[in-house]
């Protein structure tokens, strides 16, 4: 696993369940929450740039929330309402001149196996559904929302550190 993280050049995360704990607040008036972990926060911040990966996030939904946590972070890159993850994963490989192999991606549902299928290392939280479990390298310790971003990012710093 080690020799696939240290050739990792970007990062592809899906938010709701994975950088989130899948929960989606709501209140009378449509107003929408959610909660995201301070260390997944820190990780993107601090760690990931040292490690010359670029974080991306890439969603099926569209909320302004994320856009707002994704400016504090400092993530340029994020595409959100996307239905079809994989491709535009396909262009981003070739702006970022990337392939597969420098490509991980977390994911906690079937909405992201076809991305996963794009990339040369592939995790999910600890919570994610059984099918998206049987497919990655990697099933992170954490739940989503609950750190296991960090956790990939921790793997890959690592890596990347005892080459």
């Amino acid at each position: 696993m080690e020799k696939k993280l240290e050739k990792i050049k970007a990062l592809f995360m899906d938010v709701d369940g994975t950088l989130t704990d899948g929960h989606i607040y709501m209140s009378d008036n449509g107003e929408m929450c959610k909660a995201f972990h301070s260390h997944d926060g820190y990780g993107i911040k601090n760690i990931l740039p040292k490690t010359d990966v670029v974080p991306v996030i890439i969603t099926g939904r569209d909320s302004k929330i994320v856009a707002r946590r994704a400016a504090e972070l400092g993530i340029s890159k994020i595409y959100q309402g996307v239905d079809d993850k994989a491709a535009v994963m396909q262009q981003l490989f070739e702006q970022f001149n990337i392939t597969s192999e420098n490509a991980a991606y977390i994911g906690d549902d079937f909405n992201d196996a076809n991305a996963m299928e794009l990339c040369g290392f592939t995790a999910c939280p600890g919570d994610a559904v059984e099918g998206i479990k049987q497919r990655v390298d990697h099933v992170c310790k954490a739940n989503g929302g609950r750190g296991a971003v960090r956790e990939v990012i921790d793997l890959i710093a690592q890596a990347k550190e005892n080459r």
